[in-house]
């Protein structure tokens, strides 16, 4: 007998959610798990897994892994993949509660194959922090919207080395010894931006972040270049829209697809 699953993708962000409520995935040791399946050509492959859990204080919970196994506090692509999943699934209405390590998520699911999601209050903002890095000096912005992200305003953002400068910030002293996640934005229009990301934990370019796009959209309303709602155009050709209601109040809306729903085998993970 397999173990069921739905593989969602929230603008390109892709991952992995099983329900385990019933606690059928603890008798797994994550760390040897997850690399496993979320390996790409092996197995399923995806940016990250979730394990839907029973909660006392919230509709429910989550556990989240990335693909390396490391565990992240919040993910705004996932929470919106996760809203998706446990409404069409019935473990919550279309609005609902969960909980994260970053804290309690709130989320609405829209007709469509869109969910809004109420951030984590962000915090910890710094503007013009200036480092070395790879041999070059660049002044960055900084800001938890769940998870660290350092920002950089590019000019040609196509030809920028995200991978190399990406790494390096992400594993610079500076952010140690947790690292951050890394976003390159460029302003295509009125509010509007396209934004590359370096995620932490993927170690590698990734097609979306939600959490780096609510980071970038904050910057950039705060550094008056554009008002709320802010959209930015993810590498996966899908557009994110983050409303600033205050400091303490944001949202990010975007699409969570269902891409599939299957069952792992035990040589999906036994190799």
């Amino acid at each position: 007998m397999g173990i069921a699953f739905w593989k969602m993708s929230g603008s390109g962000n892709d991952f992995i959610i099983v329900d385990n409520r019933d606690g059928k995935m603890n008798r797994f040791d994550p760390k040897k798990f997850i690399p496993k399946i979320c390996a790409r050509s092996l197995s399923v492959g995806a940016d990250g897994v979730f394990y839907i859990e029973n909660s006392d204080e919230a509709d429910f919970q989550w556990q989240f892994f990335n693909s390396d196994a490391s565990v992240a506090e919040m993910c705004g692509n996932g929470a919106r993949c996760v809203a998706r999943y446990a409404f069409l699934n019935g473990i919550a209405g279309k609005t609902m509660r969960f909980k994260t390590l970053a804290g309690i998520i709130e989320a609405e699911v829209r007709e469509d194959v869109n969910v809004k999601v109420l951030m984590t209050k962000p915090f910890d903002y710094k503007k013009g922090i200036a480092l070395d890095v790879a041999g070059s000096k660049h002044e960055l912005s900084f800001i938890n919207t769940g998870v660290p992200h350092a920002s950089l305003l590019v000019g040609d953002i196509d030809s920028f080395d995200i991978s190399g400068i990406g790494r390096a910030v992400r594993y610079h002293e500076y952010f140690a010894p947790k690292g951050t996640n890394f976003n390159a934005y460029t302003k295509t229009g009125e509010d509007t931006f396209r934004i590359r990301t370096y995620e932490r934990g993927v170690e590698n370019e990734t097609l979306a972040c939600g959490t780096g796009s609510v980071a970038c959209a904050i910057f950039a309303v705060k550094d008056g270049l554009a008002k709320s709602p802010v959209t930015l155009r993810t590498m996966g050709g899908t557009d994110l829209k983050v409303y600033i209601e205050s400091d303490e109040k944001v949202y990010l809306e975007g699409e969570a697809r269902v891409i599939y729903t299957g069952e792992f085998t035990e040589e999906s993970y036994m190799y």
